[in-house]
């Protein structure tokens, strides 16, 4: 910690927000898949600064095949104040824009999300780990 910070008290040092947790679902065409997987090798620059501008901390996005069907999972930690507008922004970025021109196509929404002209479904959180401070017992 630098010297600064220490000289700080504690309640004037800035401290980092606990990320919001999101999760979303969509099916991948087989006959896109491996152009998806293409694109997510080298993800544009501008897209990348952009999502960490609007405070997407993490973005994994994972594949399983399920019954001849391929799904993607994205987990998203969101660390901002305003997901919404944030969102908004990433969505008027016109390299963001261009990069989904790629791979939307590639994408096969699920039922729910195609009714509101949506990509992704969302989905509700259940559990998470509790993070602990505390040694376990021994």
């Amino acid at each position: 910690m630098g010297a600064g910070l220490r000289a700080l008290p504690k309640s004037a040092r800035k401290v980092k927000a606990e990320p919001k947790h999101f999760l979303w679902v969509t099916g991948l065409r087989p006959e896109k898949a491996s152009r998806y997987r293409e694109l997510h090798t080298s993800p544009w620059p501008g897209v990348l600064r952009m999502l960490k501008e609007c405070h997407v901390e993490k973005f994994t996005i994972f594949e399983k095949a399920i019954e001849s069907k391929i799904y993607l999972f994205a987990y998203v930690e969101y660390t901002g104040d305003d997901f919404g507008a944030d969102m908004a922004r990433i969505a008027t970025d016109p390299e963001t824009q261009r990069w989904w021109a790629e791979t939307d196509p590639c994408q096969e929404p699920l039922p729910d999300a195609q009714a509101q002209g949506r990509i992704w479904s969302e989905t509700t959180e259940i559990f998470r780990l509790p993070v602990s401070t505390e040694k376990p017992a021994e």
